[in-house]
């Protein structure tokens, strides 16, 4: 790195991470929400996915820069979607243990204490194409020993619907990343951003995580990511609205 560039924030570690959901995803359709996965997936097409194709979330595929480049017509957006030929990444505002994720209500469905977003289209999209997610702040009342309804559907109750295109690659939070390469398709921890200890991530997690006995950081931002990042795709540092460290 250059000494002229200050050091990568934890910012820019969650728009690397992000970033690299869509790594050899081929032409699929990227779908993120939020400012730093939207930051990561403009990212990828610009450096290591060229094929990624950019919605503007109605019916046009866009560059990186939001310019027009093609025609999306609602039919094959379905089409994308039903097909697993899209990877969106969606918040959680309570996730567990095997991915189930909630964005619906806090409490008894029936009486809540606190009515969210509502279901929306969760279990289509967990169900028929790739699904990550993003918490850009980790908590116990986020990571969750069991979400009360599930709205995106983890892996203990996908298992047996023959839900084929049903995937989750990563969860990114400002505290690392993880996944589900474990046997039994729990959540483990696959990265630390730098200047997080597994202390601090298990003491903020709900349920026991699976932590490999090294566990490595988040990877570096190149010289040429962090000047995109900066002086292209987000120069007014609005990303530090989300991770402000």
């Amino acid at each position: 790195m250059t000494a002229s560039l200050a050091a990568p924030t934890r910012a820019e570690y969650c728009v690397i991470a992000c970033a690299e959901a869509w790594r050899d995803g081929g032409e699929i359709l990227a779908s993120p929400m939020g400012l730093i996965p939207s930051v990561g997936a403009r990212l990828a097409r610009l450096t290591f996915a060229p094929d990624l194709l950019l919605t503007d979330g109605e019916a046009l595929l866009v560059r990186p820069d939001g310019t027009v480049e093609g025609w999306l017509p609602y039919r094959q957006h379905l089409a994308l979607v039903t097909r697993g030929r899209r990877h969106v990444m969606m918040g959680a505002s309570q996730i567990d243990r095997y991915g189930n994720q909630n964005i619906s209500c806090i409490g008894d469905w029936a009486q809540p204490k606190r009515q969210l977003l509502g279901v929306r289209g969760a279990p289509v999209n967990t169900l028929n194409n790739p699904t990550s997610y993003w918490v850009p702040r980790h908590s116990r009342r986020v990571f969750v020993e069991k979400v009360d309804m599930v709205c995106g559907v983890g892996y203990d109750h996908a298992a047996g619907i023959g839900a084929r295109h049903h995937r989750i690659p990563r969860v990114v939070s400002d505290l690392g990343v993880f996944d589900f390469a474990t046997p039994d398709h729990s959540m483990r921890l696959a990265s630390l951003h730098p200047g997080v200890s597994v202390e601090q991530v298990a003491e903020a997690t709900g349920f026991a995580l699976t932590v490999p006995e090294e566990v490595p950081y988040t990877r570096e931002p190149s010289t040429d990511e962090l000047k995109l990042i900066r002086e292209v795709l987000d120069p007014a540092g609005v990303r530090v609205r989300e991770v402000a460290v």
